[in-house]
């Protein structure tokens, strides 16, 4: 992936198990964030931070997804028990991770596995890769991401 390029479009179902798409977002911009697995520190971290500043993104006409590896199940008692008001994606294949090019080797505990390196694809309204943000540090991320949006105009 690249920025400037066109962002891939997909199927894939929310928390309710709906399948969304990223064309039915075309005109909007985008915030396409990966994270490594729902319910866990880091991941709760940047999910709550998107939550907090949900209404400052709302306001620039923002569309926020957040995508991991977890069933609709996990998804959706992440999202109940955070209060998270954007959807979050069933990647349950890791297809949409290939797409997007975030499947990337990890040391677990010593241990080297394959899993999903926390990004961020900020996309414009014609559904460009306007900004990528890799290995996200998740504190302090929603306000990197909306300073940015502010930066390119989006």
């Amino acid at each position: 992936m690249q920025e400037t390029q066109t962002a891939p479009d997909f199927q894939v179902l929310d928390d309710s198990g709906k399948q969304v798409s990223l064309q039915q977002f075309h005109g909007r911009p985008v915030v396409l964030y990966f994270y490594p697995r729902a319910s866990t520190p880091g991941c709760t971290i940047e999910a709550q931070e998107f939550r907090d500043h949900f209404a400052e993104f709302q306001r620039r006409g923002v569309t926020i997804l957040g995508v991991s590896p977890d069933s609709v199940k996990a998804q959706k008692k992440f999202k109940d028990a955070q209060q998270i008001p954007y959807p979050l994606l069933a990647d349950e294949q890791r297809d949409l991770a290939l797409l997007y090019e975030v499947l990337k080797e990890k040391n677990m505990y010593g241990k080297k596995v394959i899993g999903v390196e926390r990004t961020t694809f900020l996309l414009d309204r014609q559904g460009r890769i306007a900004r990528i943000f890799s290995k996200v540090k998740p504190a302090g991320h929603a306000r990197e991401v909306l300073d940015e949006l502010d930066r390119l105009r989006l």
